[in-house]
């Protein structure tokens, strides 16, 4: 591997293009004419346009990424996360160009993409999952309601292909079935190609806790303890911290171990995640698996000093794991928030022009992003324009690192989620850690 294609944008094809300078291996950015100035194709060694604004004619266009790549001379991709991370056609595609995909094999992609595949083979490797239904077409009415009081009521409807929140409708009762099972069909038909949907009971008061993985080629699979994730607005992710504030030592070996399991039992191979809910007694349950580095990644590499976006490169050339499980020990105590380009009242987008933007600085402080001052935010895109991530001996310190480090961060020109976070920051029920995936609906 001498040259990586970033097949990304934003600060994630940054900290991707940062990595393989670090690895002494040149660079490949790929932008569309929205993102013609943007800070990742100044730093990366070549660029590429590869098409307009739109992502369906750009990012996740597979012949013009694949033609970046042959033009440029790159004998690597890294998808980052988003777009076409999770896609095994775009995998396969790669490999059949002779392109090594930094991440891992096509067939555990599609595996593990299915919601309902991925479900049947954590339970088979150990995973602790809720009771939960397919519904079938030559199963009769009847049959599919006495399946639903069974598992019992709420119960969740979730697209088999899907994910952030598309296709998923919560039933509360016999009454409120029919219409809601059409409604998430016809939703997970729109967003994802299929309609094929499946029913699990609703977790009440659920935390959504997520355990990293990392595997080689050679079937070595190591966990990096887990994170917190559960401070969510509309099921996308807002603030998260490692580790989890309020899980057992106990439960948190065993996620760990389960983790790893199902990792093994798949052959899985560079960075991952298996996601899961934790309910209000603290049993823990398979969620689904993402094939693919986190947004939330830094908290980990926060607590357990090690690179995992390098490691996956590694990993991607052949290289073997050089840990035990029993070298990774975790220090301190890590929290990350998402700066949205959005309005912290109601979250709706606000594109436009940074007149000013101030980086906090300092001892544990982190930031990712592509913003800077006269930088326009694209109305094309995620709204996340920066990652801001804080390091410290413990939680309580973490937290007060972040407010101080949320003081100091001045973004103007449009509205950002900067007045949430650190309402977050000094919200009781947050500092307590003992807070769920409803928190922001149900905040006072």
């Amino acid at each position: 591997m001498k040259k990586v294609l970033i097949a990304n944008r934003g600060e994630i094809a940054l900290r991707i293009n940062r990595a393989c300078h670090e690895l002494g291996l040149s660079t490949v950015a790929v932008y569309s004419t929205a993102d013609a100035d943007a800070l990742h194709v100044k730093f990366a060694d070549e660029s590429v346009c590869i098409g307009p604004p739109q992502a369906s004619e750009s990012y996740l266009n597979m012949s013009s990424l694949l033609a970046a790549a042959e033009v440029t001379g790159a004998d690597a991709v890294h998808p980052g996360y988003g777009f076409l991370a999770e896609n095994a056609t775009f995998a396969r595609a790669c490999q059949a160009e002779n392109l090594c995909f930094i991440g891992p094999s096509p067939d555990v992609i599609d595996q593990m993409g299915h919601k309902i595949r991925a479900k049947e083979l954590a339970h088979k490797a150990g995973v602790p999952t809720l009771p939960s239904l397919v519904v079938k077409p030559e199963m009769s009415t009847p049959e599919v309601m006495h399946a639903l009081k069974e598992i019992g009521y709420p119960v969740l409807i979730k697209a088999a292909m899907g994910g952030g929140g598309r296709g998923m409708k919560l039933v509360k009762s016999p009454e409120e079935w029919t219409s809601l099972y059409s409604l998430a069909r016809s939703e997970s038909l729109k967003a994802f190609g299929s309609d094929e949907v499946y029913v699990e009971k609703y977790c009440v008061s659920p935390k959504h806790v997520e355990v990293q993985v990392l595997g080689d080629q050679s079937g070595k699979v190591l966990h990096f303890g887990e994170r917190d994730c559960s401070i969510q607005r509309r099921h996308q992710k807002l603030v998260e911290e490692a580790l989890c504030p309020i899980l057992e030592e106990s439960t948190r070996q065993q996620m760990g171990k389960v983790a790893v399991q199902l990792a093994e039992q798949v052959g899985y191979y560079s960075a991952g995640t298996v996601e899961f809910v934790l309910d209000a007694d603290k049993n823990f349950y398979f969620l689904e698996m993402n094939t693919r580095i986190q947004v939330e990644h830094p908290v980990t590499e926060m607590v357990t000093g090690f690179d995992l976006v390098k490691a996956q490169i590694e990993v991607a050339q052949g290289q073997n794991l050089k840990l035990k499980q029993s070298d990774l020990q975790f220090r301190g105590h890590s929290i990350e928030c998402r700066i949205l380009a959005e309005d912290p009242k109601n979250f709706q987008p606000c594109p436009g022009l940074i007149s000013l933007f101030h980086p906090p600085m300092g001892f544990g402080v982190r930031l990712e992003s592509t913003a800077c001052s006269d930088y326009f935010v694209p109305p094309y895109y995620d709204s996340m324009i920066a990652k801001l991530i804080v390091h410290a001996d413990s939680r309580v310190a973490a937290i007060e690192k972040m407010k101080q480090a949320l003081r100091e961060f001045v973004i103007q020109g449009i509205k950002t989620t900067i007045p949430l976070h650190l309402e977050i920051m000094d919200h009781p029920v947050f500092r307590e850690g003992n807070y769920d995936t409803k928190f922001l609906e149900s905040r006072a």
